[in-house]
């Protein structure tokens, strides 16, 4: 998209207008402040509607981008145009949920469009009985159990790269692509 020089569009402030009447009159006057008019009109269009630049939902394509590094989201230029928007405006409630197994499957989803089930507690553990030893340490390890959406394909590598970014480091993450949904094996 640019924001460069539109030919036609009439300024919403022209300076003729705001001149002394001493310049009112005046032809050079008049033609040069309507050339200045006509480079200030897409900054002033801009800046009219800058409330619009900083709301993803109708901000220009190619500046969410920029709108994803302030937030810190995931920002694929090979995204489709609004799974970037949707990147840039839940990546706060993302960032809120990362490391748990809700933020993991939300990253997948959002990002590569797949299913995901997240097995394991990470290595979490604890006592319910106040004063008593604690618990043996359990292994850091979760099972990611992923699955395309609609007859789709899912890309090993691009889930690993997910996974390894989602994941705490102090966790082994094994993942498991699966060709549909997993069956239900007794739990």
């Amino acid at each position: 998209m640019s924001r460069a020089a539109i030919p036609g569009l009439p300024s919403r402030h022209p300076i003729g207008g705001q001149l002394p009447a001493l310049y009112a009159d005046d032809d050079f006057a008049q033609r040069f402040t309507a050339g200045l008019d006509t480079v200030l009109a897409p900054v002033f269009a801009t800046l009219d509607n800058l409330p619009a630049y900083l709301d993803p939902r109708v901000a220009p394509a190619d500046f969410l981008a920029w709108l994803a590094s302030w937030v810190g989201a995931a920002d694929d230029p090979q995204w489709p145009v609004e799974r970037r928007r949707e990147a840039v405006a839940r990546a706060v409630e993302l960032h809120r949920w990362s490391g748990t197994r809700r933020g993991l499957a939300e990253a997948l989803q959002l990002a590569l469009g797949v299913h995901a089930e997240v097995i394991g507690d990470g290595g979490a553990v604890w006592s319910s009985t106040p004063g008593a030893d604690l618990p043996p340490e359990p292994p850091a390890e979760v099972l990611v159990r992923v699955w395309p959406d609609h007859g789709a394909w899912a890309d090993p590598a691009r889930v690993h790269e997910v996974v390894r970014a989602m994941c705490p480091v102090h966790t082994v993450c094994r993942v498991e692509v699966l060709p549909g949904p997993p069956v239900d094996e007794g739990r």
